[in-house]
Parts: C-alpha cells; structure tokens; sequence
C-alpha cells in the first residue's frame, strides 16, 4: 500500500492547477507557437494571447492592461522594482536611495543591498515582535528623502499581513509633491491568499508570481503605474514598453493570467478554509507540544501560513523526520558551514536563537484537507520526542 503523502509546502511553490495547463496547451504546441513581436499570422495568434493575459491579470489586481510588465517571476520582479526606481530617480537628480523592511525576502533585501553597491544608499526598516514595520521609522526615513518604499503585503514566512493601505499613503503623502514617493509591495504571498486591489491600495509597483498560485515556475508580473518610474535593468530590444525587454514567455504568460483569474475569483471563499485549517493544525501542535511558540502570532496574518518554534529541537532535524514520515514543510533557517542559523526575518523580529533555529513553516493550499493536519499531529509526538533526545545527547 503506497504512503500517503502529505504537502504543507504551497508558500515555497504550487502544483500547475488543469485549467492552466489546458490555457497553456496551444500556446506550446503548433497552434499559437509564434513570436509575439512577429507580424505574420502566427505571430499574431501569440500577441492576441499576451494582450488578453494583461487584461485578465489587470482585472484580477485593479490595474490596467498597460501596467503589466511580465518578468521571470517574483525575484526578477521585485529587483526590477527597487533596481529600476532607483535608477530612474537617479536620472531625475532625486535621492538615490530606497528603503525596505528587515522582514523582507531576500529577493528584495539583495535588490536594495544592489542599490548600494550601485552607489545608492539601502536603509532597513525595523519590524516589531509580530513582524509589522514600524511607522515611526518609516516616517523618519520619508522625512529625509527615498526614491522608493518596498514592504511586503504578507510575509513569506510568518504570514503577517502589513498595513499596506496605510503605509502606501504615507509615501504618497511625503514630500517631493504632487506624487510623494514610490511604494512597492511584493504581493507574492497575498495575492489569492487575502484581498489584493489597487483600487484600494496606492501602491505604485506590485510583485505577483505564477508558481504560488497554481501557474508553472519561471513567470511572474510587476504591475507598473508609471513607466516613467523605472529604469530597465535588462537591455534588448523594445518589448514591454522598453522596460523589460526580451521576447515574451507566452505559455507562462497565458497560464499565469488563468492562475490569477482563478485566484481573485477563489479567494474569498478559500480564506476561510485554509485559517480554520491552520488554526486548527496550531490547536494541535500545542496540545503536543505546550512549550511550541506560534510565532508572528500577535499580528493580523494571512490564513495559509503558521510559523511554529518548537523548543529544543532545530528545524533541519524536524524537516528530516518529517519528510520521511511523508510530510513536507520548511523552515527559515539557513544552513550554513554545518551550521543552522535562525531565519532573517525571526531575528529581525528578536526570537531568541534558540527558537529561530527551532522553526518550521507550515503553508496551506487549495488542495490541502484536513488529512493533512490529522498527519502532521499523528507524526508530531514521535517525531519531537526523537529530535529532543539526540539533541540531548549531542550537547551533553
């Protein structure tokens, strides 16, 4: 009888959901398979599938078709976001200087890292115990001159939901008049997850990525509100408006607008599943284990997420066990030279190191169950009870 297997990995990637791969099928095949950029029939047939990807994503996140720019995916996006404005603030004499929260992904903590080797300047804005930005930083750091702010909508780690709304308005509202200054959010992990729109939020540069919401890896989107705003970061020739030249990913594109249609039209019915599935998974793991800490706790989280430290282990060890009991989650932390090291985004929120390296994301989709969270507490007692005592035995 073949194990079942259990995945509560969907923050770190998804299955390509059917419709997507049906959207994407003739676009791969001899049907559509022409170059976008081409005149002739074929390569029409591609335009026609790039422009309606961009007015089903546009429709799904509150923009308008021209502001989608495809990219590779959520990294290649967020550094055109943080590169490219800088640069472009550069060029118009503004300071060339950005700021991001301690809890981002690396994807834009390495941009903003980029800026400064650039020349530019990178300013890290502190977050709280639960993970949120603090305002009182950020109103510092908008008092004394940014191109561009980048804070995530939700954590990719801890699921902390940022009061986006609130801080794109204080960037709108700073000086230089009449358009303050830039916000970016990566919405990678929200956008499906909790309601994402433009229409409320004014937010200059949005991040989305395919492969979080059932569209295959390697596509992903910025949505662009001013083409001025950026700078191209990669040079060709002149598709997307010049500033992401390259010819275009169609199948990626048409399987990403399909994920992003779905996703916009799921979420509101799907959120509810996936927190009483977390909450539940957490109501267990603490029953278990009443010394574990659910971390970011404190703050409004999206409802796929929970990030639990479970004392006196380290995540490496519990990922092992798991995994070989058919389960599949991840952790933060980084292992390095033999050595685990407690996630970034836990640090910058000061858990202790002993609960950082002790951390294990879990992440729900659309297809998980409440199987999966019967597995996990089926698997948990033994699995802790095993890590516990060899980590007794290791550092006696």
């Amino acid at each position: 009888m073949t194990k079942r297997l259990t995945y509560l990995d969907n923050a770190a990637t998804t299955p390509v959901r059917p419709e997507v791969l049906e959207a994407m099928l003739p676009y791969l095949g001899k049907e559509a398979f022409g170059n976008p950029s081409s005149a002739h029939r074929f390569g029409r047939a591609a335009r026609a599938g790039v422009e309606e990807a961009k007015r089903a994503i546009a429709e799904a996140v509150g923009a308008e078709p021209n502001q989608v720019v495809f990219t590779s995916g959520g990294t290649e996006a967020d550094n055109l976001a943080i590169i490219g404005a800088a640069l472009a603030a550069r060029d118009r004499d503004a300071p060339f200087r950005v700021a991001v929260s301690a809890a981002e992904h690396k994807a834009v903590l390495a941009a903003a890292h980029a800026v400064k080797h650039l020349g530019g300047e990178e300013v890290i804005l502190p977050v709280s115990a639960s993970g949120v930005v603090d305002s009182g930083a950020l109103d510092a750091v908008l008092a004394e001159g940014v191109a561009l702010v980048s804070v995530m909508w939700v954590n990719n780690e801890i699921g902390t939901v940022q009061p986006v709304a609130e801080l794109a308005s204080r960037c709108c509202d700073a000086p230089p008049p009449p358009s303050g200054v830039l916000f970016h959010s990566d919405a990678v992990q929200a956008f499906g997850k909790v309601p994402v729109s433009l229409r409320d939020v004014n937010c200059a540069l949005l991040t989305i990525s395919g492969h979080k919401i059932g569209a295959p890896k390697g596509i992903g989107a910025l949505i662009v509100r001013d083409r001025k705003a950026v700078e191209a970061i990669i040079h060709g020739g002149g598709q997307q408006f010049g500033i992401r030249p390259g010819t275009e990913n169609v199948p990626g594109i048409v399987g990403l607008a399909t994920a992003a249609k779905l996703a916009a039209q799921e979420q509101q019915a799907l959120a509810p599943r996936l927190r009483e599935l977390r909450d539940e998974l957490e109501r267990r793991v603490l029953a278990i284990v009443p010394d574990a800490v659910i971390n970011g706790w404190q703050s409004e989280r999206a409802p796929h997420i929970s990030n639990v430290s479970i004392p006196g282990t380290d995540s490496e060890a519990l990922l092992m066990h798991l995994d070989l009991a058919g389960i599949a989650c991840s952790s933060g932390s980084a292992c390095s030279t033999g050595t685990v090291e407690p996630s970034h985004v836990l640090t910058a929120m000061g858990v202790p190191r002993e609960l950082g390296v002790a951390a294990l994301r879990f992440s729900f989709g659309k297809d998980s169950t409440i199987d999966d969270v019967d597995a996990v507490a089926a698997a948990l007692p033994r699995i802790v009870e095993k890590v516990r005592s060899l980590a007794t035995v290791l550092h006696r």
